[in-house]
């Protein structure tokens, strides 16, 4: 039987006086690809920062890859980020003073990966996402379209359990974001991860096997 790699249970979260998320709900199952859709400020992103332990919810629980989030002790969600979680986030974060085939090496360094290793792998990643041969450019030459891309490629390069994409084709043209999906869908189903992507895209929904939708703080299906 497929297991469960995330479960959302009644999960709430408030600013102030205004509840993001209200007895919100969701399983994804290992394999499974799920957009969450809904427009800008109706919680997608706060639902990804709780599940990767970034902030805690008001009330319910989370699970994820095994880990429950915010009860863990710190050495467990660490851990859980480091090994079990791919983040791919609106703002790319990438590290300024490394080339790109050194920020898509970072989670696997983080594991225990070999350097040679983890510099082919990373090599490997950025090939398949058209930038094989700018390994060692620095974030501030790319546009960013091509920082995105990047960011990809660091969120799936160690083969996470469960990856999180927050628009990750909001920077990209139709034809870029459509290789970033192949790409994404493939690694969902090589390693068994769950993908959970937040878009206001109907587009990039389209390549998720099911869909739902925040409204007014709940998940409901699209």
């Amino acid at each position: 039987m497929t297991a469960a790699v995330l479960s959302v249970a009644a999960v709430s979260k408030r600013y102030r006086d205004r509840w993001v998320l209200r007895d919100a709900n969701l399983t994804i199952m290992a394999g499974e690809r799920v957009a969450l859709l809904g427009e800008s400020g109706a919680g997608k992103s706060t639902l990804l920062n709780l599940i990767a332990g970034l902030e805690p919810p008001d009330e319910g629980t989370i699970v994820a890859a095994g880990c429950v989030i915010g009860s863990a002790d710190p050495d467990a969600a660490a851990a859980f980020r480091r090994e079990r979680l791919g983040f791919v986030f609106q703002a790319f974060h990438l590290l300024p003073h490394l080339d790109l085939i050194q920020n898509v090496a970072v989670p696997l360094l983080l594991i225990g990966c070999a350097a040679d290793e983890a510099r082919a792998r990373s090599s490997d990643m950025l090939t398949r996402l058209g930038l094989g041969e700018r390994g060692a450019s620095l974030p501030r030459e790319l546009s960013g379209g091509e920082q995105q891309r990047v960011a990809l490629a660091r969120a799936l390069v160690h083969r996470p359990a469960l990856v999180l994409a927050d628009e990750p084709t909001g920077n990209l043209d139709p034809a870029t974001a459509d290789r970033a999906l192949t790409l994404i869908a493939e690694q969902v189903r090589l390693t068994g991860a769950a993908l959970l992507m937040a878009t206001h895209s109907e587009h990039a929904a389209a390549f998720a096997d099911t869909r739902y939708r925040i409204v007014a703080g709940a998940i409901v299906p699209a």
